[in-house]
C-alpha cells in the first residue's frame, strides 16, 4: 500500500530563532516584540526534528503535547483541504514555510503526489456535520407543516381554472395534490425526508464511513471524540480496511487505546523527552487501562463463571 508522505522536517532551534527575530523587527524595529511565538519552541527542546511515516502514523500525547499542532503544520504545508478553523498565530505561517517534506515513491520509482481530495478532519468537522443534520431536519419539519396545509387547500379547495399562464403554477400544484396516491406521499414530495437522527457517536461513525475515499491521504485529529468503545473499534476496523485495501494513508492524533492498536502503525510518543516511537502497549495511557483491568480481573472472572 502506498505511503504518499514519507517524511516531514521541522525547523531546528537556530531557524526558529532567525524567523522570530525577523518577525520581531517587523513588529517594532529596534524595539521589536512578539505577541505569540507559537509554535516556536515546542519541538527542538524535545529532540523532534524529523517525522517518518508509514501507512498509518499516530501522534500520541496529553493535551498541550503538540500532536494537533503537528497535524495542522502538515496539513498547511501540504495544502490539504480543511473546513474547520484551527489555532494559529503570527508565527504559524512563517513556521510552516520553514518546514519541508519528502514524498514516497511507487514500485517503479516515481514520486507520489498528494492525492486529490486529501484533507484534515477534526472533531469540529464532526460537530458541524451533526448540527447541519439537525438544521436540515428542522427545515424539513417546517416544510412538512406547510405541505399539510397546502394539501388540504389544493385537494379539496376550489378547482383552478386555466385562463392564462398566470394560473399555471397553481394548476400544477393542484394536479400534484389530487394525483398523489396519499397525503403522506404529497408531503414527502414537497418537503423531503428527514435524516434519521442517531447518537453523536453513531453520527460521527456515519460521517467517516461516507467521507473516506480510496487513494487519499487523511489527517485525523482525535476522531474518537463522542464515540463509545464499541464504535471506536468499528472505526479502527474502517481505518485498517482503507489503509490495507483502499490505498489510503492515515496520519492521526489520538488518545484512544483502541485506535493506537492500529495494525503496523508507527506511534510517536509526544509525552516522552526526547520524543520517541513506541509500541501501543508501551504507552502510559494504554498501560493505565491495563493496570486497572488487571487489578479488577477477579471481578470479570467471577462474572464469567456465573454466565
Amino acid at each position: 500500500m502506498p505511503v504518499y508522505l514519507e517524511s516531514f522536517t521541522l525547523p531546528g532551534e537556530g531557524r526558529e530563532e532567525v524567523i522570530m527575530k525577523r518577525r520581531m523587527r517587523y513588529n517594532g524595529g529596534d524595539f521589536g516584540y512578539l505577541d505569540n511565538a507559537y509554535p516556536c519552541g515546542m519541538f527542538p527542546r524535545r529532540g523532534l526534528s524529523e517525522i517518518y511515516f508509514k501507512k498509518t502514523t499516530i501522534f500520541y500525547g496529553g493535551n498541550g503535547s503538540g500532536k494537533t499542532t503537528l497535524l495542522n503544520l502538515i496539513a498547511e504545508k501540504l495544502e490539504l483541504k480543511r473546513s474547520a478553523p484551527y489555532n494559529t498565530g503570527e508565527m504559524f505561517p512563517l513556521f510552516v514555510k520553514e518546514c519541508s517534506y519528502e514524498m514516497g515513491r511507487d514500485e517503479e520509482g516515481d514520486m507520489y503526489r498528494i492525492p486529490n481530495g486529501s484533507r484534515i478532519i477534526t472533531s469540529d468537522d464532526i460537530f458541524d456535520y451533526m448540527l447541519s443534520v439537525r438544521d436540515t431536519n428542522e427545515e424539513i419539519s417546517a416544510g412538512k407543516r406547510m405541505a399539510r396545509e397546502d394539501y388540504a387547500n389544493w385537494k379539496y379547495g376550489r378547482t383552478v381554472r386555466f385562463t392564462g399562464m398566470e394560473d399555471y403554477d397553481e394548476l400544477v400544484e393542484q394536479i400534484h395534490a389530487r394525483r398523489a396516491p396519499s397525503r403522506r406521499q404529497y408531503i414527502k414530495d414537497k418537503a423531503g425526508s428527514e435524516v434519521r437522527l442517531r447518537s453523536n457517536g453513531e453520527t460521527a461513525m456515519e460521517y467517516f464511513s461516507t467521507r473516506f475515499s480510496n487513494d487519499t491521504l487523511y489527517c485525523l485529529d482525535e476522531p474518537e471524540n463522542s464515540m463509545s468503545p464499541a464504535l471506536q473499534l468499528k472505526l479502527l476496523d474502517l481505518i485498517e480496511e482503507i489503509t490495507r485495501y483502499c490505498g489510503c494513508q492515515i496520519i492521526m492524533a489520538t488518545h484512544s487505546p483502541f485506535l493506537l492498536s492500529a495494525e503496523d502503525a508507527r506511534i510517536y510518543d509526544l509525552d516522552s523527552e526526547p520524543v520517541v516511537t513506541k509500541n501501543w502497549w508501551e504507552l502510559e495511557n494504554t498501560r493505565t487501562y491495563w493496570e486497572f483491568f488487571r487489578k479488577n480481573s477477579a471481578l470479570f472472572e467471577k462474572d464469567e463463571k456465573r454466565q
